[in-house]
């Protein structure tokens, strides 16, 4: 067994999104930015300052700018709208689906303050079903970075690709995972570490615990394998598969409901072909509240502790 990699820079991920975009500005000329009137959140204020022809603050009115971003795209442009993953996903469900997944325009979604990790905001801020939103609408692709250099190889793939596309991230800084920008692959999973009686398939911020949890692991004599499962749709069906007919148990980590999200993804994908003990980790069936992300996470078992319980329960299980 040997010692797993845990890089010790800190990003934040929305301001490698604030960044990434402008310098995708000069490259690409007929890409746009909209913003409902959150622009210094979401960071898209830096490709605004740069590009500000091409930056259009539409408002607290999500609904209209998903119209406007539909607008823009048959109109030949590559539009990126942002906003927080609350307001990006439920508020304007029906206009993404009906006008930007429909038709299959060229439009992508990239809505930060996603999860719990949103933090004091509460309940009301704190979108723990985003992705399940977006995953069940048809031709829409979903993606969660795990750190601010993913999240920069994903913006890149996106502006260069046709299709809508949801791209989820947290507000918070946080560790990475990589230590430079990774080859990023629409549905095709990343192994950050080999194991063999576990594994740990994650998401976003939690990708980086499931790396600390792994080396807890070590130290208990369980070697933990962690993916890094930012493609949520499409999905790495082949990986999950290959894992399942292992017979190894596998775990999933989400900062968001365990219904309709990773873990919903991968039962799915397992349950109809190889049959494997599932353990999901997020938030079940609940709304968020108020607090810390730190009182938080600990209270709904987002935490290296119960990353690294749950693994052995189902090590466990498997017997």
């Amino acid at each position: 067994m040997t010692k797993i990699n845990l890089p010790q820079e800190e990003l934040t991920i929305r301001n490698e999104y604030g960044k990434v975009l402008a310098e995708l500005g000069a490259s690409h000329p007929d890409l746009v930015v909209l913003d409902a009137d959150l622009s210094g959140s979401t960071k898209t204020s830096t490709f605004c300052k740069t590009y500000p022809e091409r930056f259009f603050n539409c408002g607290v009115a999500e609904q209209n700018m998903i119209g406007i971003a539909g607008g823009l795209a048959v109109s030949g442009k590559i539009v990126f709208a942002s906003t927080f993953a609350m307001f990006a996903t439920g508020r304007p469900w029906d206009m993404i689906r009906n006008t930007i997944a429909y038709p299959r325009l060229n439009v992508k979604i990239a809505a930060t303050h996603g999860g719990l990790s949103v933090g004091p905001d509460g309940a009301s801020h704190q979108a723990l079903e985003d992705i399940a939103l977006m995953r069940v609408i048809p031709q829409m692709q979903v993606f969660v970075p795990a750190d601010g250099y993913e999240v920069r190889s994903i913006v890149r793939y996106a502006a260069d690709n046709h299709g809508p596309t949801y791209i989820r991230m947290c507000r918070p800084g946080s560790k990475t995972v990589y230590t430079s920008e990774p080859e990023f692959t629409p549905g095709k999973a990343t192994i950050l570490a080999e194991g063999t009686d576990v594994s740990l398939i994650a998401c976003g911020l939690m990708t980086r615990l499931a790396l600390e949890a792994a080396q807890e692991l070590l130290g208990q004599g369980i070697s933990a394998q962690v993916v890094n499962m930012a493609s949520i749709k499409p999905l790495d069906t082949d990986l999950l598969i290959k894992l399942a007919q292992t017979g190894r148990p596998l775990v999933t980590i989400e900062e968001h409901s365990i219904i309709g999200g990773l873990g919903s993804a991968v039962a799915e994908t397992v349950c109809e072909v190889a049959p494997a003990i599932v353990k999901r980790l997020g938030t079940a069936n609940v709304f968020g509240e108020s607090g810390s992300q730190s009182e938080l996470f600990e209270k709904h078992g987002l935490t290296v502790q119960r990353i690294t319980q749950a693994a052995q329960e189902a090590v466990r299980q498997k017997g």
